[in-house]
């Protein structure tokens, strides 16, 4: 995390191989990144790194279905499965109800969880989640950031990009940017609950 111009996207970028770094090593999966052609840059993208946008990234004129499965085109599954594949997903993020629903008529909320089961539908040993509640209300932020948590136990890496403080208390690790450079990295030992954040509100809202 860190403020505007600190280098968040920059390393973002360098840890998601849209970018080659100039100088040092970046190591994924055993694979040194600044020796990758383009064609093996795009392939890791494809199946080791989920991205998640703050504007979701969704194509309009596509259902929820058909916007989870667009990752599989490129790993050359056939529309049955890739279909499959895309429906379990959806069900597994809470939208196994919307399937066929395209991007306007779903919530922001509902939005972002297609988001995020199209940033898992390749198995994906990273996720990178770049301010992925910024367009979010409080209520729908924490249902969000508890979907990052249960990705996280199921054994994924999930790293997310913000500048809120508030954000950053959710997470196991915070790293500190400024001007470029890591300020602090350290464990998070008063992390928050999203869950219990979230039913806390119920209350308040159904009163």
């Amino acid at each position: 995390m860190g403020p505007s111009g600190s280098g968040k996207s920059t390393l973002m970028n360098l840890v998601g191989c849209l970018d080659k770094p100039t100088s040092g090593k970046y190591t994924l999966n055993n694979k040194l990144v600044s020796t990758m052609s383009e064609n093996e840059l795009a392939e890791v993208r494809n199946k080791e790194i989920g991205f998640v946008f703050q504007t979701f990234n969704l194509m309009a004129r596509l259902s929820a279905v058909e916007n989870v499965a667009l990752p599989l085109i490129y790993a050359a599954q056939n529309k049955t499965k890739r279909t499959a594949k895309a429906i379990e997903v959806l069900t597994a993020v809470g939208l196994g109800h919307r399937l066929t629903h395209k991007p306007n008529e779903l919530s922001g909320g509902e939005r972002q969880r297609v988001a995020v089961a199209r940033a898992l539908v390749n198995n994906p040993s990273i996720i990178l989640a770049d301010e992925p509640t910024g367009n979010l209300d409080t209520r729908t932020s924490y249902e969000i950031m508890e979907l990052f948590e249960e990705i996280h136990k199921q054994g994924n890496t999930v790293i997310i990009v913000t500048h809120e403080e508030d954000i950053a208390r959710y997470a196991h690790r915070i790293i500190r940017l400024r001007d470029g450079m890591i300020e602090k990295d350290e464990l998070n030992t008063n992390k928050l609950d999203p869950k219990e954040l979230r039913e806390r509100l119920q209350p308040f809202n159904n009163s």
